[in-house]
């Protein structure tokens, strides 16, 4: 005690400087915050869901249309695997989550079995179907294909994780801070964004699935046949929000996607009268596609088609080889930001449906913040008024001000790394302010015990220090455990007082033992005491 390092004052010194420029932040205007110095610390805690109000939508990947997608991309697969190989077929269609085909020469069912199964996925050992998927002749020259049930739900839970990925890269594009994504059991994904009070506009950016394909229009087929159902072979109907045709005939295949695009900003066009507009740009893949389909169809229109809707087709009036161009529509402004961000972010992997979606109001959010605050100040008075009764004005007074040590590392900490204050991170902040004593009434008594033992002051307060650290180390050891197994097995509200409690664990160690060490040795060097107040 008597040669304390100097390491030491100047850790608790850092330490304290630190806690103060990055708690200084979350008490000034933010006027006053904008105009401090650049090398001043200008980040302050987020305010969770329930703190400041915002959207919490619950989302669930929709199965069914995910296992029609893959099997519709499928059946493409076979029909060109059967048109390469001369195996003539008919009544190729996906119904009931499976795809059935009928072969047309009986001699060359098993050949068609064959060439699926190498085509679609190779046979897995002892087994006649493929890794994913299961290829069956039955009646009547007839062959089904059907998802394997495991390998379907692996799909699913990838999808999943893909979606939360792009979701989050939406959602950061919008400029929406910290927002808490995270999934819910099989298939669901729960989002709370703070702060964002329009729900709609955060559906409109998070659900949509924003597939984009380039797909040529097949003006060969009369209006009559449209009419009677009947549709060229490897052509589909679309439903056209363009306002020229309510609909459009379409190839399926679609030789550029979204995957494609490298690039895509919001644009206005004044001169010629398209108003708000999306420009585009593709990667080297997609530019050589672009100049050979313009190159080759020149006089022909070119379907932009997002979700399974033509939003424009224009005509190709010569090659386009720089691989940009524009997307125009009957787009406001919003909307157009709105769809550079999805392209931007990507297509979701698999269609999504809302389950449930709550929006908290910011009254709501400044009423949690008003009570934290009070049990907050109310939890410190009590534990103030304890400390200065039981230790005294001095012994007790230096706790509560390792205490104020403890409180500005745990908001410059929290500020510093930008994390999300939640109302249960209240409790945990509150928790830890409360426990965070205990390592000092440990020090503290067993000063008394060493004193009445007969010890001198300086060996009570070495040994007060020494003795305690085992016991403060393992209680505090114990907490990080639990915190960091809420922190991985819990979600939300669970983790933000997971992670509250994680940084208080290690800061009330560090304020407790060191900052009350150099405390009570500048005291002692100071007055040279012949007894200690607490004796």
């Amino acid at each position: 005690m008597m040669n304390l390092a100097r390491w030491k004052v100047i850790v608790v010194v850092l330490a304290t400087v630190f806690g103060l420029l990055f708690t200084l932040p979350n008490l000034l205007p933010a006027k006053v915050r904008d105009s401090l110095p650049a090398f001043m610390p200008h980040s302050t805690l987020h305010l969770g869901l329930d703190l400041q109000g915002g959207s919490d939508l619950l989302y669930s990947v929709d199965s069914a249309a995910l296992r029609t997608e893959r099997l519709t991309n499928m059946a493409e697969d076979i029909r060109t695997t059967f048109r390469d190989k001369n195996i003539a077929f008919t009544d190729l269609a996906v119904t009931n989550g499976e795809i059935g085909v009928r072969v047309t020469d009986p001699a060359q069912v098993t050949a068609a079995a064959n060439a699926l199964r190498g085509t679609i996925g190779a046979p897995l050992a002892g087994t006649t179907g493929g890794r994913d998927v299961t290829v069956s002749t039955l009646a009547d020259q007839r062959i089904r294909v059907a998802f394997v049930p495991e390998a379907f739900d692996a799909e699913v839970s990838r999808a999943v994780e893909q979606n939360i990925e792009v979701i989050r890269r939406r959602i950061d594009q919008m400029g929406t801070k910290e927002p808490d994504i995270s999934r819910r059991g099989k298939d669901r994904i729960d989002i709370q964004a703070a702060g964002e009070n329009d729900p709609e506009r955060l559906k409109n950016v998070i659900g949509q699935t924003a597939k984009l394909t380039f797909q040529m229009v097949d003006e060969q087929a009369s209006p009559e046949d449209l009419a009677a159902g009947r549709i060229p072979p490897g052509d589909e109907v679309i439903p056209s929000t363009d306002g020229i045709q309510p609909q459009y005939l379409v190839k399926k295949r679609a030789p550029i996607t979204g995957e494609m695009l490298t690039n895509a900003q919001p644009g206005f066009d004044q001169q010629g009268g398209l108003g708000a507009l999306v420009q585009f740009r593709m990667n080297s893949v997609g530019s050589t596609r672009f100049a050979d389909i313009t190159r080759n169809n020149i006089g022909k229109r070119f379907a932009i088609v997002l979700d399974k809707k033509v939003i424009s087709a224009p005509v190709i009036n010569g090659v386009i080889p720089s691989g940009s161009g524009q997307i125009t529509g009957h787009f406001t402004t919003e909307s157009a930001n709105d769809l550079s961000v999805l392209l931007r972010a990507g297509a979701l992997p698999a269609p999504m449906k809302v389950e449930e979606q709550r929006t908290v109001g910011a009254e709501l959010g400044a009423d949690a913040v008003k009570a934290g605050t009070t049990s907050a100040v109310v939890g410190l008075v009590a534990t103030m008024v304890f400390m200065l009764l039981i230790y005294g004005g001095l012994f007790g007074g230096i706790s509560l001000i390792a205490l104020a040590v403890n409180a500005l590392m745990i908001i410059g900490v929290m500020s510093f790394t930008q994390a999300t204050l939640t109302l249960p991170g209240i409790a945990g902040l509150i928790l830890t302010l409360a426990v965070a004593v205990d390592a000092n009434v440990l020090i503290y008594e067993r000063m008394r015990d060493e004193l009445r033992a007969g010890r001198s002051l300086i060996a009570s307060m070495e040994a007060g220090f020494a003795r305690a650290w085992g016991t403060i180390f393992d209680a505090n050891m114990t907490h990080m455990f639990s915190a960091a197994i809420m922190f991985n097995i819990g979600s939300g509200p669970v983790k933000g007082f997971a992670w509250t409690l994680s940084i208080g664990v290690l800061t009330t160690v560090f304020s407790a033992v060191l900052v009350t060490q150099v405390l009570l040795a500048w005291w002692f060097k100071a007055t040279r005491p012949k007894t200690l107040p607490i004796a």
